[in-house]
């Protein structure tokens, strides 16, 4: 109703709201619709109302996207389970169960994390996004198993698809013979995220706190974390007191 279409290219990256993505996924996790089907409206969209852009195209590619990994998994059969992936990726995986337990509980520290990790747990849903950057954080910066992250989220989602989940943790881990996207968090929090609204809307605690601190809350002095209401706790994940 909202012709949202036409525009899905540039609201894609969002976190708030119902219509900055098609929420197709459960759908299409449970088999109510197809991927085909979506990508033939897409074009009876495009001839009926003489829009074809890039948004068009992004809601088709990413149907695509989804086949790739089912081909993937079919290819590659029981290896995209394995700790080395479809590429057999020799490296020494973290089981830190408290790093594990905080970013599961969305108290990393890091609030563009926490409020993801939030947002799945109380609803079962995350952005694009923000699954991306849960995901890098967990393998880059704790450096913990991501078949530990694979499992939560087919635990948690309420779209999991088995072929499109362990696929994407693949890629994310770097076990698939692509590689790794490191996201820097902090840099991926302002960008999509400038002013705090999504952080703030899932990490209260955080909602007094200034865009120019909200992403960065560790470099609160004293006096700030007073005024803001904030206590800082330090806390070094690989080494939990």
């Amino acid at each position: 109703d909202n012709d949202c279409l036409k525009n899905y290219f540039d609201t894609r990256n969002g976190m708030i709201g119902k219509d900055f993505s098609t929420k197709f996924s459960p759908w299409l996790a449970l088999g109510c619709i197809s991927p085909r089907y979506i990508a033939e409206q897409c074009r009876e969209y495009e001839r009926a109302r003489g829009i074809k852009n890039k948004s068009t195209y992004w809601v088709i590619w990413e149907m695509t996207v989804r086949d790739f990994f089912r081909f993937q998994c079919i290819k590659h059969g029981n290896k995209v389970f394995f700790a080395g992936g479809p590429a057999n990726v020799q490296r020494k995986w973290g089981t830190n169960r408290e790093a594990f337990r905080r970013w599961v509980d969305g108290m990393t520290g890091h609030p563009l994390v926490d409020a993801n990790m939030r947002e799945l747990a109380l609803t079962g849903f995350m952005s694009n996004r923000g699954r991306q950057n849960v995901a890098s954080f967990l393998v880059n910066n704790l450096g913990l198993d991501w078949r530990l992250g694979a499992a939560y989220f087919e635990e948690a989602l309420i779209d999991h698809d088995v072929s499109a989940n362990w696929g994407n943790w693949n890629a994310a881990a770097g076990v698939n013979g692509g590689r790794i996207n490191r996201f820097n968090i902090l840099k991926q929090s302002k960008d999509y995220d400038n002013d705090g609204d999504y952080v703030k809307l899932w990490c209260p605690e955080l909602k007094k706190v200034p865009p120019s601190r909200v992403h960065e809350p560790w470099l609160m002095s004293p006096k700030e974390q007073e005024q803001y209401g904030v206590k800082m706790v330090s806390y070094d994940p690989k080494n939990p007191q």
